[in-house]
């Protein structure tokens, strides 16, 4: 039963392992997403600059070729806001060369951190894993011992002894000490002990139902 216990823990253990694991990586991938954003947004922006410098050579060329005064200024004050425009996006391109190599220098460490966790759940699966096979072992192990035991108690007492594992769990066969159940602490009469203590037949506790059984050491004193 204990070893059942052990590996029914067995795989929440290895849950939350791979569970650790993910979580460190998506937290590199999603740092990798917003580099990739704020780069494309860059490149967005440089675009942007080239467009408005292109506008800047038309604006230029029109007023060389323009001979009306109202049609140069209002070339020239296009030109004034194509260069307050690209005065703009450079301040936002700056501001984005920043997060980006903010975010490089954390991207970088996000990538170390994952690469020491994988491996460190890699080790821990496949000691789990061993550990897991080894418990598998030993429980195999245990049944064969336990179905070849079986065949040598009266049908029963092992009928007794499997009601009482279902309903009460491990703690089915307990002591007598200082003449109470081990179990329910139920004080015995005289007659009952001196039964348990000579070993000529199964007994049971008469509240709980647990089988009891006496050892030398236990002390047997009974009510008065």
């Amino acid at each position: 039963m204990h070893i059942r216990e052990q590996l029914a823990r067995v795989q929440p253990e290895r849950e939350a392992i791979q569970e650790h694991a993910g979580g460190v990586q998506a937290g590199l991938e999603a740092l990798k997403a917003k580099a990739k954003q704020v780069e494309t947004d860059r490149n967005k922006l440089e675009l942007e600059v080239q467009a408005k410098k292109q506008q800047i050579e038309r604006y230029s060329l029109q007023q060389f070729q323009t001979k009306k005064n109202d049609e140069y200024r209002a070339l020239a004050h296009e030109i004034d806001v194509c260069k307050e425009n690209i005065t703009e996006v450079e301040d936002q391109e700056l501001d984005l060369m920043e997060q980006a190599e903010t975010l490089q220098k954390e991207t970088a460490a996000a990538m170390r951190e994952a690469g020491q966790t994988r491996e460190s759940a890699e080790s821990q699966l496949a000691q789990l894993a061993a550990r897991e096979q080894n418990l598998r072992d030993e429980l195999t192990g245990l049944e064969n011992s336990r179905a070849g035991l079986t065949t040598d108690i009266e049908e029963r007492m092992l009928r007794h002894y499997e009601r009482l594992l279902r309903n009460k769990g491990d703690s089915v066969v307990v002591g007598i000490e200082h003449g109470v159940c081990g179990g329910c602490h139920m004080r015995f009469p005289v007659q009952l002990l001196v039964t348990c203590q000579a070993e000529k037949e199964m007994v049971t506790c008469p509240n709980c139902g647990r089988i009891l059984y006496y050892t030398p050491d236990m002390d047997l004193a009974a009510v008065d």
